[in-house]
């Protein structure tokens, strides 16, 4: 496998990526933007097989601030429009024209804006586990902590109201709820344990909160339902049947967009290309060859 590891120079920093293939295919590559706030892109790694089952170009990068990508003390560079910013740097760095941008969860909220800058090149867009109203998540992760068992949803209020969040047994009724609606495997990989073992927390926190259910960050009102009809390009838009990204959240955006294709995967929560990962990229690879721009036919 054709792998190639490096830098991109961002804002006086460095985002780190790494790149499946070499895009010699002559299909767009695939851009894959992980979620978070502050969460290292390896839990998607499932997605890497789809240069060898297909030939199409892969890359994948950290989000600055987590990961292998620079992790600079600096709270003003937390806003959304600084995850944008990177993902159009990253794009233009690696000449990634035209190509596919795959957002899952938070990376939805990324790729989503990003979109809404109608950027050019942009072959198709994949909106995995997507939202697109942060106050309608809250009200949907409060509903589903709801349906919690009462010992653990008092574990949850108890170490809440009193900060101490940082409790092992806090932690451990927090994992209750992850393992219903985050990742249903058992155990979880070890590359998404990775991953949610190197969340940033103060990244998280200035931006989302928390908790999934209490959003205090910058983005607690954060919220595109209303522009959703202004993208004009191929989307597929994938969801878990267990998914913390539940239909109340995913139906109005899939709606929301014209000609958007939604997959639903049913023995999935939050990361179906984890849990179902071989069924998850023949919908993709599908999607993306469709979506893929005709050749330029040569002049004689």
């Amino acid at each position: 496998m054709a792998v190639t590891e490096g830098t991109v120079s961002f804002r006086g920093h460095r985002t780190w990526y790494r790149s499946v293939g070499n895009g010699r295919a002559g299909r767009p590559p695939l851009l894959v933007v992980a979620g978070g706030p502050g969460c290292p892109h390896d839990y998607l790694n499932d997605l890497a097989a789809l240069y060898e089952e297909t030939g199409r170009q892969v890359v994948f990068y950290d989000q600055i601030g987590c990961g292998r990508s620079d992790h600079p003390d600096d709270p003003a560079l937390w806003t959304m429009s600084t995850f944008v910013d990177e993902l159009a740097a990253v794009r233009a760095a690696l000449g990634l024209d035209p190509v596919h941008v795959l957002g899952h969860s938070w990376g939805s909220q990324i790729a989503l804006e990003y979109v809404l800058t109608r950027p050019v090149g942009l072959a198709g867009l994949v909106l995995a586990g997507p939202i697109a109203s942060a106050p309608a998540y809250q009200a949907e992760t409060r509903r589903l902590k709801d349906s919690l068992p009462g010992d653990v949803r008092e574990t949850l209020d108890r170490h809440e109201a009193a900060g101490t969040t940082d409790d092992p047994e806090y932690q451990a009724a927090a994992m209750a709820f992850h393992q219903r609606w985050l990742c249903r495997l058992d155990p979880w990989p070890a590359h998404l344990v990775r991953s949610f073992t190197s969340i940033r927390p103060d990244v998280y926190e200035a931006l989302w909160g928390g908790t999934e259910w209490n959003l205090t960050g910058s983005l607690k009102d954060w919220d595109v339902t209303g522009r959703l009809g202004e993208i004009d390009l191929p989307v597929l838009v994938t969801s878990g049947r267990h998914d913390v990204a539940t239909p109340a959240l995913v139906r109005p955006l899939a709606e929301g967009i014209r000609g958007a294709e939604w997959v639903v995967f049913e023995e999935s929560a939050h990361i179906p290309s984890a849990e179902e990962p071989g069924r998850y990229r023949r919908v993709l690879a599908d999607f993306l060859a469709a979506a893929d721009p005709a050749p330029v036919a040569r002049a004689a």
